[in-house]
């Protein structure tokens, strides 16, 4: 079988470092927050070339913190993109704010500048741009049209541990940016994990004392504020992983380059588009076709395991009914019966894609005879 993610073979390759640093953690009895926490927060914010970073319990917390370090007004609308996990949403709802749904990119899914630009109401207070699949967004467009409309910029980089735009690693080009360390996320933590990236040091701090019951000294609350702290285990795994991340990566770009390269002559695939000036860490490999169930159904009885990212856009979800978003002519509304994502990773070899192409193929040549 072909997992579509392999992370017991991805621990084996690192075995010893995580089982040292681990019972490092364990001898040390340094649970919550202390020097292992702090190592990472040094180190993740080395890594994107941000100032601060502030580990919290997982990537939606990151979101909701993230947004709630604002203060905007209750009612005020945030801009996020159709195409991306329901987290992305709920964080806005979550802090009292109104979502509204912009369009995706009709070649690499990730948010339309231009439908950004014509979703802005005199209620937007800021927009979310997800680094989709590993892509990075046209940032450029992103911030011109947010500075002259004066709307913070949230980045979302759930997705995209390391990539970059226009060789800058993703998370600095807005206000704030946010990170999931989910398990089968490029960089993943043994459990739930997240960060919150920024060069604004009062960000940073309201960040720090809103995850933390709303104090920075014990016992000394400011407002009230929640319980979201990153655990020393798995920061001290964290700073493991963040060696190979890098490395993995490159990988991942060359498993990417085979794929491009075979399925290039093959028509009923729609391939993604990587942009010029993008650096993907392709979280994963998504394709198009019309026949995605029955192509599921053939790599599954062919031992090839694939997921679909995602299934239901998010102005389509009854979630979110109540936005009558769902009907609106949106490449994210149609595209989303479409998506497929293949295996990709650093478990992989050019043998493997070799064979997934191989049965993509077989499957297609079928359809045809059958036709």
């Amino acid at each position: 079988m072909i997992k579509f993610l392999d992370l017991n073979k991805q621990y084996q390759l690192i075995k010893n470092e995580i089982d040292e640093t681990l019972k490092s953690v364990i001898e040390s009895s340094s649970f919550i927050g202390g020097s292992y926490v702090e190592k990472f927060e040094d180190e993740f914010a080395n890594y994107c070339g941000a100032k601060f970073c502030v580990g919290v319990g997982n990537g939606t917390d990151a979101l909701e913190i993230a947004i709630k370090a604002f203060d905007f007004p209750k009612g005020s609308e945030i801009i996020v993109p159709a195409n991306s996990f329901i987290a992305t949403s709920e964080a806005v709802s979550a802090n009292g704010l109104n979502v509204v749904f912009a369009d995706c990119d009709k070649y690499n899914y990730t948010l339309s500048p231009q439908s950004f630009k014509e979703k802005i109401s005199p209620k937007t207070v800021a927009v979310i741009p997800v680094h989709l699949y590993g892509h990075p967004c046209d940032m450029d467009e992103i911030l011109k049209i947010s500075k002259a409309n004066n709307i913070k910029v949230i980045e979302d980089c759930a997705q995209a541990q390391g990539s970059k735009y226009k060789d800058r690693k993703v998370s600095t080009f807005g206000d704030i940016a946010t990170f999931s360390f989910y398990p089968g996320k490029n960089l993943g933590a043994f459990g739930d994990a997240g960060a919150i990236v920024t060069n604004n040091k009062e960000l940073a701090e309201k960040c720090k004392m809103i995850k933390n019951h709303g104090r920075i000294d014990k016992y000394n609350h400011l407002f009230e504020g929640r319980n979201s702290r990153l655990d020393a285990l798995q920061a001290a795994v964290l700073s493991v992983k963040l060696k190979y991340l890098d490395k993995w990566n490159e990988k991942r770009n060359i498993l990417a380059k085979k794929y491009f390269s075979d399925f290039e002559r093959c028509g009923e695939i729609i391939l993604p588009k990587i942009e010029p000036w993008a650096y993907s860490n392709f979280y994963v490999f998504v394709i198009r076709t019309k026949l995605r169930d029955e192509l599921i159904e053939f790599l599954s009885a062919n031992g090839i395991q694939s997921i679909v990212h995602y299934p239901i856009s998010l102005p389509k979800l009854k979630a979110y009914n109540h936005l009558k978003q769902f009907n609106e002519n949106f490449y994210a509304n149609k595209y989303d019966k479409e998506y497929l994502s293949l295996p990709i990773g650093e478990h992989l070899d050019i043998s493997d894609i070799d064979f997934i192409v191989e049965t993509v193929k077989k499957f297609l040549e079928k359809k045809t005879e059958l036709l």
